[in-house]
This record gives structure tokens, sequence and C-alpha cells, in this order.
């Protein structure tokens, strides 16, 4: 299923693959490679997945260090972000950025998670990079918040994401 034009790059219309997720959906399932080239999954923790095209970006960059910092205040949630870059390249960039706090996880391996989760970009300068987009999942697996960025130069609803993890 393709969504034409579900975001922009730069105003311009961007088609993403998959369908669209919604509040109370089961969390499609996923095994993302983190840094050390281990498998993650979703943990059963209220988990914050934030979906960016690439850490070497401005926007990407300076949202991951915010989840980063906010994730101190939040003991009993995972923060996973997740883009098509390298396990080497993330461990590069959260190295030289000081990001500890957080994983950085890639779905270069396989683009069923950018398709289950409806954020694959398809065609254009982006083909094949996720879209941002941040899903807060409950310790249920059910999602409790959605927000696909609408041109995906521009940060989320930081506010919006916390409250849901927190609630």
């Amino acid at each position: 299923m393709k969504r034409a034009g579900a975001t922009t790059l730069k105003g311009n219309p961007v088609d993403l693959k998959g369908r669209a997720i919604v509040v109370g959906d089961v969390a499609p399932t996923f095994s993302l490679q983190a840094n050390d080239l281990s498998e993650v999954t979703l943990s059963g923790k209220t988990t914050i997945i934030a979906t960016v095209p690439s850490l070497d970006t401005s926007v990407c960059a300076l949202e991951t260090k915010k989840f980063n910092d906010e994730v101190k205040n939040l003991p009993n949630v995972d923060v996973f972000v997740v883009s098509m870059d390298l396990p080497f390249g993330n461990k590069r960039w959260c190295a030289s950025e000081g990001v500890e706090n957080i994983k950085t996880l890639s779905a270069h391996r396989c683009t069923d998670f950018g398709v289950d989760y409806g954020v694959l970009i398809s065609g254009g300068p982006l083909d094949r990079c996720l879209a941002r987009a941040v899903f807060v999942v409950g310790a249920d697996g059910k999602v409790k918040y959605v927000e696909y960025c609408k041109e995906i130069a521009d940060h989320p609803n930081y506010e919006a994401v916390l409250a849901a993890a927190k609630s």
C-alpha cells in the first residue's frame, strides 16, 4: 500500500509505503539492529519510537538529542530512534554527540519496519529512508500516541509525545 503525498520534503509531496498506524492498534513487531549489532525488539515497557531520515541531518540530530535529554525524567520508558543509517554510523554519531540514554536503531537490513509503521519513503531523493514520525507504545503493546510529521524537516510535538509516554 502506498500513501501518495502523505508527507512533504521542503513542501514537495512524498509518498510513504504502508498504512498509517492509529492509536489503539497493536504495535507491529520488529527486530532492528543496535549499535553493537545486537537485535532489539519491543521490551514490554512503554516505548517511544521516533523514526528519522538520518542522524546526520540537523533536525534528526536535534530531535535525537532532545529525546536523549528528556528520557532522564522517564525512568520506565525506552526511547528508540530508528533510521536506515548503519549501526556503525549510529555508534560513531552517538559517541561524538554524547548520546547514551536512548537506543539508536538501524532498519537497514529490511524495509519491513518502515512499511509496517507506514514511514518508508517511496521515490524521490530520500527513497528507502524513513519519514519523521513518533509512536508511543504502552507496556501492553498498544499504540498510545502517533504523530506523522506533515513536513519531514519539522520537529515533532515533543510535549505531546512526552505526555503520552508519562500517561
